[in-house]
C-alpha cells in the first residue's frame, strides 16, 4: 500500500509557494490587451510567453492518450520528468532510488546530479527482473523505483506481471519509461493509473513521433503528483515553437502509425540480415526501434564504422552488454548502407 504523499513529498516541496506567473493570475479569464508580463507588444505570437499549463495541447493528448488533461505534465523532453522526482520525493545525502540494470542511464545521472544513492539489481540471461529482488533493495529510505520497458539498451519489454507486483508491492513511487512502447505488442500501463495512485508513466515525442528536436516529455500519473510537478517545474518550461509542433504531429496519429508500421518491417529484416553476418554472435529480442547484438569485437567495428560515417552505439562498458552494438532502425537505404559496409569488414 502507498504511503500517503504528504509523507513521500520532500517536507520543504510539500510547503513550496510556487512561483506565479502572470498567465496564472488571470486563468479561465477573456482577455485581449496584455500589459502584465513585461512583454514586448511586437512581433506576434512570439513576444507573449507560452500557456505554462499547455492547455490546448494537453486537450489534444488527453484524446489520443486517453488520459485526462489534470493526469498529464509537459516536460522539456523526458529528461525533465525524469530530474523532477528526485526533487519532488529525495532528500539529498539521504533518500535512495532502486533501479534495474543495464538500463537507460539518465536516471542515474540525475540521482547523482541530486546526490541521491542510485541502488542496481542485475537483470538476468535474458535481461528480464523478478520483482521480489528490486523490492529486496529497498528499505526505509527508498522513496523510487525505475523500469525501463521496452528497456533501452536491451529492447525487450519486461514482464507485465513482475511490473505489477512491484507497483502493488512497493510503498513509494514506481516510475516506470515507455519511451518506445509505440513499437512494442505489449500495452501501455496507462490504464492502469486509476487504481495504482504510486504510479507515473513517462513517454515521449521523440521516438515513435519522430520529434526527438521539439523536446517533448510526457509523465501520467494521479492529479495529486502532477500537480505537484506542476508546482516544481520552471513556469514556462515548454515553448510555443514546441507546443505548436507537438499539436501539429497530435492531429495526424495515422501518419505516425504509417511511420511505425515502416520501421517494424525494416526491424525484421535489418535483425534478419545482421544475424547471418560472420561478425555477428547474437541478435537479442526487442520491442523498440533498435536492437542489441553481441559482435565479436565491438570496439574494432564500432571504429570501422565511424570511418565509413555510420554511427551506431557500442554499449560495451554497460552492465551484461559486453561486446555489444545497439542499433538503431534507420531508413531502408541507411540500413542497407550499414549491412553493405559490415558484409566488407
Amino acid at each position: 500500500m502507498m504511503t500517503s504523499l504528504e509523507q513521500l513529498v520532500r517536507p520543504n516541496i510539500w510547503s513550496l509557494a510556487p512561483y506565479s506567473s502572470a498567465r496564472d493570475e488571470y486563468s479561465g479569464k477573456e482577455a485581449h490587451v496584455f500589459l502584465d508580463a513585461n512583454e514586448n507588444p511586437y512581433n506576434a505570437p512570439y513576444n507573449r510567453y507560452p500557456d505554462p499549463l499547455q492547455r490546448e495541447l494537453k486537450a489534444i493528448l488527453e484524446k489520443v492518450k486517453g488520459v485526462p488533461a489534470e493526469n498529464i505534465f509537459l516536460g522539456n523532453g523526458s529528461d525533465e520528468a525524469i530530474d523532477l522526482p528526485y526533487r519532488i520525493f529525495c532528500e539529498p545525502g539521504r533518500d535512495n532510488v532502486v533501479a534495474i540494470a543495464p538500463t537507460y542511464g539518465m536516471y542515474k545521472v540525475c540521482a547523482d546530479i541530486n546526490n541521491i544513492e542510485y541502488r542496481t539489481v542485475l537483470l538476468d540471461e535474458h535481461y528480464q527482473f523478478q520483482a521480489e529482488k528490486l523490492l529486496a533493495a529497498c528499505d526505509a529510505h527508498t522513496k523510487i523505483i525505475w523500469i525501463c520497458s521496452p528497456n533501452n539498451p536491451t529492447g525487450n519489454s519486461l514482464k507485465r506481471d513482475e511490473i505489477i507486483k512491484v507497483i502493488e508491492g512497493f510503498e513509494g513511487i514506481v516510475i516506470v519509461d515507455e519511451a518506445y512502447i509505440d513499437f512494442a505488442q505489449q500495452l501501455s500501463l496507462r490504464k492502469e493509473l486509476p487504481t495504482h495512485p504510486n504510479l507515473i508513466i513517462l513517454q515521449t515525442m521523440s521516438k515513435a513521433w519522430g520529434s526527438a528536436a521539439i523536446r517533448l516529455g510526457m509523465a501520467f500519473a494521479s492529479k495529486e503528483i502532477i500537480a505537484i510537478y506542476n508546482k516544481v517545474k520552471y513556469p514556462y518550461n515548454v515553448n510555443q515553437l514546441t507546443q505548436q509542433q507537438a499539436m501539429e504531429m497530435l492531429r495526424d496519429p495515422y501518419g505516425v502509425d504509417k511511420m511505425v508500421k515502416i520501421l517494424l518491417q525494416e526491424r525484421t529484416r535489418l535483425m534478419q540480415a545482421f544475424q547471418e553476418l560472420p561478425l555477428c554472435e547474437q541478435v537479442f529480442p526487442t520491442d523498440a526501434n533498435f536492437f542489441l547484438a553481441r559482435v565479436t569485437d565491438a570496439k574494432k567495428i564500432y571504429d570501422y564504422l565511424v570511418d565509413k560515417g555510420i554511427i551506431v552505439r557500442n554499449r560495451s562498458r554497460v552492465q551484461l552488454c559486453q561486446n555489444c552494438l545497439r542499433i538503431t532502425i534507420g531508413t531502408r537505404t541507411e540500413n542497407n548502407e550499414l549491412l553493405s559496409a559490415l558484409r566488407q569488414f
